[in-house]
C-alpha cells in the first residue's frame, strides 16, 4: 500500500512526487517512457525557460485560460519559490530578457536531472510502466492499474501532460482516466503553436527572423476593429506561415475555428510613427537617388524581405528612387506599418508547445488540486484546462499545481 502514486514523470510529476516524498509519504512514481522528463529536456529549444522572474500577479496576467482557478496555487508557490527551489536542487539560474529564467548552463537536461535526484533523495520509488486506469472503492481511489500490475494506494496525482509532442509520452492517457472517473474534459486544442497563412509570401521568406516588430491579430469575436492579440518581439517566417515567440503567443488567444479567419498585421517599424517613417524613406531615397527602387530599400528592411516589399508595393522595380511619388511613398509606408497575412489555421496539436483544454477546473479544488468528485485524486500540470503565454509561465503553472498536489495529498485543508 503506497501513500501516493504519481502518474507521469514529467515536470509536474517529478515535482509533485518530490514534494509528497519530502513530507515522509511513501510515493511511487510511474513513467511510461524509458527516460523521465522527456518533454522537459527539450523545452525552450533544450535550454528550459523554467519560470519567469516576476510576481505571482504578473504570472496571472499572462494566463490565457484558468487564471482565477490558478490564483491560490500561484500565490502558494510563486516564481520566487521556484527559483529558490531549483537553486537548492543545485541548478544555478539566470534571468534574461522579459524576465525569462533559464539554468545558467543553458541545459534543460540539468533541470530534469536535478528534479529526478530530488525525488529519489526524498524516497520516491520510480517505476517504468504505462498506467491505464485508476480504480475507485467507496468513492475514493484504491488502486492504480498498469498492465497486469495493480498497486494499492491512498492517493493518486495525475500528471500525464497534454497531447502535444506525443513522442515524449503525452498521448492523452490521463484524459481518458479522468473521464472514466467522472470528470469533464473540455475540448483539446493546440496552444502556443505556429500559424498557417494563405499565399506564397511566407514560403518565399521561409527562415527569415524579424526582431523588434509588432504583431496585431484581428478576427474572431473581436471582429475587424479591436485586435485579439497585440504584442512586440520576434517573428519567424516558415514554409507554411509564421512561428516564433510572437506567433506562438498570439495562437493562445486564437481559439475559434482552429485559428482560421484571422488577419495577422505586422508593423515592421514599430518605433517610427507614420510621419517619422516617411521622413526616413525620403532620406533613404535621397541617399540612393539614382538607384532603382528595387535596390533602394537595403537600409530599410532585411535583404530577403526587400523583393517581397517591392512586389507588394505596386511601385515599378526599375523606377528611380528620386522619381517615387508622394502617393507611392504613402503606399510603401502603409505596407511597412501594416504587412498583412491572412491566417488559415494552426499547425496540429502534436506541434504545439502546450495543450489548451483538459480537466475542468470547476471540478478541482484550487488550493489542493484535489478532485471534487473522487476522494484522494489530485491533478497537476498540463492535464488541467489552464494555459498561458510563452515566457516560463506554463512551467510555473506546472510547479505551482504540482506543489499544491504534493503538499496536500492525504490531508484536509489544514496546513502541512
Amino acid at each position: 500500500m503506497y501513500d501516493v502514486i504519481v502518474v507521469g514523470a514529467g515536470a509536474a510529476g517529478l515535482f509533485a512526487s518530490a514534494t509528497a516524498g519530502a513530507r515522509g509519504l511513501g510515493v511511487l512514481l510511474y513513467e511510461r517512457n524509458g527516460r523521465v522528463g522527456k518533454k522537459l529536456r527539450i523545452t525552450g529549444k533544450g535550454r528550459c525557460n523554467l519560470t519567469n522572474n516576476c510576481r505571482a500577479e504578473e504570472v496571472l496576467e499572462n494566463i490565457t485560460s484558468g487564471g482565477r482557478f490558478l490564483r491560490s496555487a500561484l500565490c502558494g508557490f510563486t516564481p520566487g519559490d521556484t527559483m529558490e527551489a531549483f537553486e537548492s536542487f543545485g541548478v544555478p539560474l539566470k534571468t534574461e530578457r522579459g524576465g525569462r529564467v533559464f539554468p545558467a548552463s543553458d541545459r534543460a537536461e540539468d533541470v530534469a536531472d536535478a528534479l529526478l535526484r530530488r525525488a529519489l533523495d526524498c524516497g520516491v520509488e520510480l517505476r517504468r510502466g504505462r498506467v491505464t486506469d485508476v480504480e475507485v472503492s467507496g468513492g475514493a481511489v484504491s488502486e492504480v492499474v498498469a498492465g497486469d500490475v495493480r498497486e494499492r494506494c491512498r492517493a493518486v496525482i495525475l500528471c500525464t501532460g497534454g497531447m502535444s509532442y506525443p513522442g515524449t509520452g503525452s498521448t492523452g492517457d490521463g484524459y481518458d482516466i479522468a473521464r472514466r472517473l467522472g470528470h469533464t474534459v473540455s475540448p483539446l486544442r493546440p496552444s502556443l503553436v505556429p500559424l498557417t497563412a494563405r499565399g506564397g509570401v511566407c514560403a518565399e521568406l521561409s527562415g527569415l527572423t524579424l526582431r523588434n516588430v509588432r504583431l496585431r491579430v484581428y478576427g474572431g469575436n473581436g471582429g475587424g476593429k479591436k485586435p485579439q492579440f497585440d504584442g512586440f518581439g520576434e517573428l519567424l517566417f516558415t514554409h507554411f506561415g509564421i512561428s516564433g515567440p510572437l506567433s506562438l503567443s498570439a495562437s493562445a488567444l486564437m481559439r475559434e475555428r482552429g485559428a482560421a479567419g484571422y488577419r495577422a498585421v505586422i508593423d515592421l517599424k514599430p518605433a517610427l510613427d507614420e510621419d517619422v517613417l516617411d521622413a526616413r524613406i525620403v532620406r533613404d531615397f535621397r541617399k540612393f537617388s539614382n538607384k532603382n527602387f528595387s535596390n533602394a530599400l537595403c537600409d530599410l528592411v532585411p535583404g530577403r524581405l526587400a523583393p517581397v516589399i517591392v512586389g507588394l508595393s505596386g511601385i515599378p522595380p526599375d523606377a528611380k528612387a528620386h522619381s517615387v511619388t508622394r502617393e507611392q511613398r504613402a503606399a510603401l509606408r502603409g505596407l511597412l506599418k501594416r504587412f498583412t497575412l491572412e491566417i488559415t489555421g494552426a499547425r496540429p496539436i502534436e506541434e504545439a508547445v502546450v495543450t489548451a483544454g483538459g480537466v475542468s477546473p470547476r471540478e478541482i479544488d484550487p488550493k489542493t488540486m484535489r478532485s471534487k468528485l473522487v476522494r484522494g485524486l489530485h491533478f497537476a500540470g498540463e492535464i488541467i484546462d489552464a494555459d498561458a503565454y510563452t515566457g516560463g509561465f506554463n512551467l510555473q503553472i506546472a510547479w505551482s499545481t504540482a506543489y499544491a498536489a504534493g503538499r496536500y495529498a492525504l490531508t484536509g485543508e489544514r496546513e502541512v
